[in-house]
């Protein structure tokens, strides 16, 4: 495993966002929803894709928070620009299960 220096860490921007759109996302290769998520006022709203539709519904994931990394420059999926990378861990079985906080965290809190 590599490591790291925290000064590689810091550059990282990963910050608490709520959910607040989701959408079928029928162009992407994989199965995928597109995601509008809320960071707050320093950041705003972000779009994403997200190969989550093993594990989440749209309902379950409207007003959902997540941790997200929201520097990683834009980049283009299908139609879509993905401006943040919603982050999870996969399962043996392949799916995402999401990494959120156990507690509300206000929009744009960053990842101490």
């Amino acid at each position: 495993m590599d490591q790291i220096e925290w000064a590689d860490f810091q550059k990282v921007e990963l910050r608490i966002g709520t959910i607040i759109s989701v959408e079928d996302f029928p162009e992407a290769r994989k199965p995928a929803l597109k995601l509008k998520v809320d960071f707050g006022e320093e950041v705003g709203v972000k779009k994403s894709s997200a190969q989550i539709t093993d594990l989440y519904t749209k309902e379950s994931l409207l007003g959902k928070q997540v941790v997200a990394v929201v520097n990683f420059p834009p980049k283009q999926i299908g139609p879509i620009m993905s401006e943040c990378l919603v982050t999870g861990f996969h399962r043996d079985d392949g799916a995402v299960v999401l990494a959120v906080p156990d507690d509300n965290v206000p929009n744009g809190a960053r990842l101490a």
